[in-house]
């Protein structure tokens, strides 16, 4: 009985064996094909979007047909297109914008341009240009932004009647733009508080001459009438200036030097006219 019992009980393993690894195989076959199923619709997919990235990036409805500027008044565009990285045929979503906008800030007149894709293909470029506020002799005439930035060499054809800043060396403005630039600023703002109080129409500003131990030197007028301010307090002497100036004109006389710069006596005005040797008069704290 007893070698009966393990004999049966051999044979039913067996059998259970060769069911489970039937069992086994079948489970088997039907993840693979689950798998290779998934397989090839992932190998399907990734064709598509090969296809799809080779369609956007080299097909020709994203050919760029256009690059458009707009903004620009003094920049021409033949300069703009002549600049620009990206062109007509280059691919619109390949295009790389960012190096379009600094190739064109280095086109003259140009201050900073913001380049965008526009459907269905082109690229639009809005330019914005320097706005010229004065002249500056660095063995040469340049431009001089509203901001105190030097942005191109002047030309016959910019044709610009502004004032020209002279006294800064051409060595220190390319060793030192940084202590360049401030005196730059504050020769602009001079001039800006000169035109909001009423001066630049009888008496335009021709030349702003900087000195660093003598300050400020103006010429103005259409004799070139030259006007020390040295330095410090301004606008308190721009104000006593403009007083000078009316006082004069209502005489008929015409300044040929006017010192605002004297340091023992700030308030007082030497006054030296057209054809004198000496200054004829001066004004002190009750003068004009």
């Amino acid at each position: 009985m007893g070698v009966d019992w393990r004999v049966a009980r051999g044979g039913n393993r067996k059998r259970r064996d060769a069911a489970a690894e039937s069992v086994s195989w079948k489970l088997r076959l039907r993840r693979a094909g689950i798998g290779l199923a998934a397989l090839g619709a992932c190998a399907a997919t990734a064709g598509a979007a090969r296809g799809a990235y080779r369609f956007l990036t080299a097909g020709q409805p994203l050919r760029i047909r256009e690059v458009r500027f707009a903004g620009q008044q003094r920049a021409s565009e033949q300069d703009l297109a002549e600049a620009a990285t990206v062109r007509r045929g280059d691919n619109l979503l390949r295009a790389d914008l960012g190096q379009l906008e600094r190739a064109l800030a280095r086109v003259p007149w140009v201050k900073r341009a913001e380049a965008h894709r526009r459907v269905p293909a082109a690229v639009e470029v809005r330019i914005e240009e320097h706005q010229p506020a004065a002249l500056i002799e660095l063995s040469g005439l340049y431009l001089v932004s509203s901001e105190g930035d030097v942005f191109k060499r002047a030309a016959p054809g910019d044709g610009l009647d502004l004032p020209i800043v002279t006294g800064i060396a051409r060595e220190d403005f390319v060793q030192r733009p940084a202590e360049v630039r401030p005196q730059l600023q504050g020769a602009l703002a001079l001039a800006r508080t000169y035109a909001a109080a009423g001066l630049a129409e009888g008496a335009p500003i021709s030349e702003i001459h900087l000195e660093a131990d003598q300050g400020v030197t103006l010429y103005v007028g259409a004799e070139g009438t030259e006007v020390r301010l040295g330095t410090g307090d301004l606008p308190q002497k721009l104000s006593r200036l403009q007083k000078v100036l009316g006082a004069l004109a209502a005489t008929g006389s015409k300044p040929q030097v006017l010192h605002l710069d004297n340091r023992a006596h700030p308030s007082w005005v030497t006054i030296r006219l057209a054809g004198a040797k000496e200054a004829l008069s001066k004004t002190g704290p009750r003068g004009p």
